[in-house]
């Protein structure tokens, strides 16, 4: 944990930045009614200007297919707020709201819901790593592993592999197989029962099956294969980055079980992305992930009010877009030095 962050802590107990979180929980119906029916909107009708720009040229199309992404992404945060049960006042209507976003963006809902609040509840817990995380071992494990193994974990923490194919094939490939989320690297940690990932996977799959395959017997596979899919695979290279960056930065969290702290594991291990506004929007304020981790029933659209009610989490663990391309030199977490490191330095150390 850096000096500022411990400084903050100390002037401002935790308890108390949670207590202040924690009074902006809860959805306001009309607000969230009104985010999720002009994003659909938006996000239909630039799919449906991207289709007939094709007759004009491709590259008008490129340009809509980045707005698209960028609207995807929203409709990702607000089907993220559903899980959370935070974007309405009932669990019915989050989770149906949840599972008719899953037509866009592609993700088994109760799947992913199940398995992100695992993530929230065991997030920079050492002994709790596995499920809906991206992958971090420690210093003394990788260490200790053979010269294949760590070629494979290199290769896993490869910006381009784990951004550019991993998150596109996890998305569209493995959200389609149920599987454990076990790792490769550590085995620790809790997985989810193999009937609700069946469950949720095959019914997700089937109702995509049925609705992209209307769509493409009415307007065509071109749609599908020059529109939707380049959408879906730019979208999962930003979601995949922005899941990246709210915990993989050098002064993140982590610790094991027996010293592990919910709540400082949640705002000291996630980050405070700060971004321009018109990129804030278009991700939901997931960026202000240090209070969502410490408070997950605020929806997005009262993060930005709490955070300026409380001027102290603006720094705390701010990055900027130069600042997090740094992040990505960092593989391992060091137990000693309490701090993400990257390979080069456990060898000069």
């Amino acid at each position: 944990m850096s000096t500022e962050q411990a400084d903050i802590s100390e002037e401002t107990p935790i308890k108390q930045i949670a207590a202040h979180c924690m009074s902006y929980q809860g959805a306001d119906e009309m607000r969230s009614v009104f985010q999720l029916i002009t994003t659909v909107i938006l996000y239909v009708a630039i799919l449906i200007a991207a289709y007939y720009s094709m007759q004009i040229s491709y590259w008008l199309t490129a340009l809509l297919i980045i707005l698209a992404a960028g609207l995807l992404t929203r409709l990702f945060t607000l089907q993220h707020d559903c899980g959370h049960g935070s974007f309405f006042k009932t669990k019915k209507m989050n989770d149906w709201t949840g599972r008719f976003l899953s037509l866009f963006t592609v993700t088994p809902y109760d799947f992913w819901r199940r398995s992100h609040n695992i993530h929230h509840a065991t997030s920079g817990n050492l002994d709790h790593r596995n499920v809906g995380g991206v992958e971090t071992i420690t210093v003394k494990e990788y260490q200790s592993y053979t010269p294949l193994k760590k070629f494979l974990y290199r290769i896993y923490r490869n910006p381009v592999f784990l951004l550019m194919f991993g998150t596109p094939i996890y998305i569209l490939l493995a959200s389609r197989i149920p599987h454990t989320e076990r790792s490769m690297f550590y085995d620790n940690g809790k997985s989810l029962s193999g009937y609700s990932r069946w469950k949720s996977s095959i019914l997700t799959t089937l109702s995509l099956t049925l609705f992209y395959g209307v769509m493409a017997y009415f307007v065509g596979v071109n749609m599908l294969l020059l529109v939707i899919l380049p959408t879906l695979i730019l979208t999962s290279w930003i979601g995949g980055w922005l899941f990246f960056i709210q915990h993989q930065f050098e002064d993140t969290y982590w610790d094991g079980s027996e010293n592990w702290k919910l709540q400082e594991a949640s705002l000291h291990g996630s980050s405070y992305y700060k971004l321009p506004k018109i990129l804030q929007w278009f991700t939901g304020n997931i960026g202000l992930h240090h209070i969502h981790h410490l408070c997950s029933k605020i929806p997005n659209y009262k993060l930005q009010e709490c955070m300026d009610a409380r001027p102290e989490l603006r720094d705390i663990n701010q990055i900027t877009f130069w600042k997090s391309l740094k992040c990505m030199r960092l593989k391992l977490w060091d137990e000693d030095k309490k701090c993400l490191v990257n390979f080069k330095q456990i060898h000069t150390a």
